[in-house]
């Protein structure tokens, strides 16, 4: 009962991580603001310790929230 396995979109457009790109790293953060993991994304396990630099750095630098925003009830 496996699933197809995902294919890493790095690897297959021919691209790294780029903390600048915001677009394309917000689909790999939750709405919590975590990382997800390789399991559900379907990264590499080289692109996924790039790609978690890259959010990181991407917070550090305010271009992602480090934390999710709260909302008062």
């Amino acid at each position: 009962m496996r699933g197809r396995r995902r294919e890493c979109e790095f690897t297959k457009l021919g691209i790294t991580p780029d903390y600048k790109d915001i677009k394309r790293l917000q689909k790999y953060i939750t709405a919590q603001g975590k990382i997800l993991p390789r399991r559900r994304t379907g990264v590499t396990a080289k692109m996924q310790r790039r790609l978690s630099v890259a959010i990181k750095r991407a917070r550090h630098l305010a271009l992602l929230p480090a934390a999710p925003q709260h909302t008062r009830n």
